[in-house]
């Protein structure tokens, strides 16, 4: 028979192997968190992830921001974990010594130069003496216009820029404060079914599938959870399959991340088929050199990033089976 101090004996035993087995379950379940920056723009879709994909090593958290700035701040002060955010931007955090690597595009293509409905602008060359919004100068909208009036033979400095966050460009082409804009989709679209907008030039055709916003992911996130971090880069990849194939679908998804209306981002998805991409995403050494050239030979920096430590495309490698 049981004593009563044996039977308490055997049941502080039983309670701290319970309390043992709880405690490594939950080291077993626990997951990874990943609080990720982003702007409500369609260069940033593939987020929709967070509603659709199943993730068990990743606790996917979305963090919204209304500027680029904002979130730069946010990643070079260590509040979040990951970043999408433009090439240029993630280069100079890289620059001034934030511990992160590019892991994975956002997309490609998905901007547009809008111009102001009812003026006189109809061709590249009638932008010279107007105010031009961009996000930033360390963006590739300011590196693609750039481009454009330069194969032109116009100088940037024949137009007037102002920098805008994204969501204002919209009402400020309405109200007169700009003649025009180039930023990513949906506010030229936007301006257009607002009509107080037209779409002058996709950036498609000034620089032909190039990159723009990335995913970056500080380093200690890619060393201590490499598979936290491959679960997101794997349901990114398979997200940007789906909504190529799935544009209407992916556009109702959105307006929870984007603010849109559904019928603005499938006009987006679908107008043409190739105004921004997201069937490869793969990182490549090629278009971050590219981008990297530019802004040496447009002055928007004066010393290059080591590509090799900042592009780490294992991750995409493998969820793209290569």
């Amino acid at each position: 028979m049981l004593k009563r101090r044996d039977f308490l004996k055997a049941g502080v035993v039983a309670l701290a192997a319970g309390a043992i087995g709880t405690n490594l379950l939950e080291a077993a379940t626990k997951k990874t968190t990943i609080k990720l920056g982003y702007i409500p723009i369609v260069d940033h879709l593939t987020l929709i992830a967070h509603s659709r994909s199943q993730f068990n090593h990743a606790d996917l958290q979305p963090v919204k921001f209304s500027s680029w700035p904002e979130m730069s701040e946010a990643m070079r002060a260590g509040a979040l974990e990951a970043i999408f955010a433009l090439t240029p931007i993630s280069l100079r955090l890289k620059q001034g010594g934030v511990p992160m690597k590019a892991v994975l595009l956002g997309h490609r293509n998905g901007s547009v130069i809008t111009v102001k409905t009812g003026d006189d602008i109809k061709k590249l060359e009638d932008l010279k003496g107007r105010t031009i919004a961009i996000p930033t100068r360390f963006s590739t909208h300011y590196i693609l216009l750039k481009k454009i009036l330069s194969d032109r033979g116009i100088s940037i400095d024949q137009v007037k820029l102002v920098e805008m966050p994204p969501p204002e460009t919209v009402q400020a082409l309405s109200i007169g404060r700009i003649d025009a804009f180039i930023f990513a989709e949906p506010f030229g679209t936007q301006a257009e079914m607002q009509k107080v907008g037209k779409v002058l030039i996709l950036t498609k055709d000034i620089w032909k599938d190039h990159i723009c916003c990335i995913l970056s992911m500080r380093e200690d996130i890619i060393k201590n959870s490499p598979e936290a971090v491959q679960e997101l880069v794997n349901n990114l990849v398979d997200t940007g399959r789906f909504i190529e194939k799935n544009p209407k679908e992916a556009a109702a998804l959105s307006t929870k991340y984007l603010g849109q209306k559904p019928e603005v981002i499938e006009y987006v998805l679908t107008t043409p088929k190739d105004r921004v991409t997201y069937d490869n995403l793969m990182p490549t050494m090629d278009d971050f050199k590219a981008k990297q050239d530019y802004m040496l030979k447009f002055g928007i920096t004066n010393k290059e990033v080591d590509l090799n430590d900042y592009v780490d495309m294992s991750f995409a490698r493998k969820a793209y089976k290569i």
